[in-house]
């Protein structure tokens, strides 16, 4: 899986994620891919989409439930993993320990699935479509 993890999530996260699956997975953070923390969503989804195989890991409900930024992203062939605000409130370790437990199924779903948007839940391994 080739996953973009927002500036809407620390990218300490990204770095360690991207550690962790080293050799069978690469991870990369916002700034690390693009190089500056606000370069704006309607520049970086269709970047991503136009390389193609991207999911997203984003802190930013936004971009999943509104217009026009949700068609963009669904244009642009991309697979979202968005937490819910109570998993965005928890601490660090907490927040890399929810998104370890439902790694497999992100993986899964970013295999199966192009494009959709779903929300990462505070419970269980499921994930809502959006």
């Amino acid at each position: 899986m080739r996953l973009f993890v927002d500036n809407n999530l620390p990218p300490v996260l990204a770095r360690g994620l991207g550690a962790l699956f080293a050799g069978s997975h690469e991870v990369i953070s916002h700034r690390d891919k693009f190089g500056k923390t606000h370069i704006k969503d309607d520049e970086w989804i269709p970047a991503l989409g136009a390389e193609g195989g991207w999911a997203v890991l984003s802190g930013d409900l936004n971009i999943a439930r509104k217009r026009p930024m949700r068609e963009l992203f669904l244009r642009s062939n991309l697979v979202g993993f968005f937490p819910k605000a109570a998993v965005m409130e928890l601490p660090l370790h907490k927040k890399a320990s929810r998104i370890l437990f439902v790694w497999d199924r992100m993986e899964r779903i970013s295999s199966d699935v192009r494009p959709g948007v779903f929300e990462l839940q505070i419970r269980g391994d499921q994930f809502r479509a959006l």
